[in-house]
């Protein structure tokens, strides 16, 4: 009887510990605090799960120069300011950033994924991260030739690697005052 008068307040400490821990400001929240114990490892091994058995096993573009070039323009237009571009600096969002997000394009990077991984992973993204899933502002030809080009970006042609390393073009600015036009002539009265 004892044992399990035990069992049972030791099923309910435990909860209420994490409780605590958790809403008594105890867990580390911001980007410069340290790891939770075991943070690293059970994220690592949900998402390695995750991907495995949810990624698509074939690509239905060839990794041709034109989807090469197509993937990073896009890479520069949505996934450089955190992942980097080669020869580049990191940028303040990446170094700012928790976990700190990988350089795709340098080292190994994610050149020895499939990949179907690196489209589940442009697809979805990542909760608690920073990674955005693009699967609703991205079509689905877009999303794969982002992920053969960082899949495939120790072996790009010069063309792409041209433009990722080109200056970026400014985009207009939102708030931008329109070309002036002639005025229109006001209705006679």
């Amino acid at each position: 009887m004892k044992f399990f008068a035990g069992l049972l307040l030791g099923l309910l400490i435990v909860p209420f510990g994490a409780y605590l821990y958790f809403t008594g400001g105890s867990a580390p929240v911001a980007t410069t605090d340290s790891d939770m114990p075991f943070e690293k490892y059970f994220a690592q091994k949900a998402q390695h799960a995750r991907i495995a058995k949810d990624m698509p096993k074939n690509v239905p573009i060839q990794p041709t120069e034109a989807n090469y070039v197509a993937g990073a323009e896009l890479y520069k237009q949505h996934c450089a300011v955190c992942h980097g571009l080669p020869l580049s600096p990191k940028s303040g969002i990446a170094t700012g950033m928790y976990p700190k997000p990988p350089l795709l394009l340098e080292g190994k990077g994610v050149t020895d994924d499939e990949p179907g991984e690196s489209y589940w992973k442009i697809f979805n993204g990542f909760r608690l991260t920073g990674m955005p899933g693009f699967s609703k502002s991205l079509s689905e030809t877009q999303m794969w030739q982002m992920a053969l080009l960082v899949a495939n970006a120790d072996k790009l042609p010069s063309s792409a690697k041209a433009v990722l390393v080109a200056p970026p073009t400014p985009a207009p600015a939102a708030n931008a005052p329109t070309p002036a036009t002639s005025p229109t002539p006001a209705p006679p009265k």
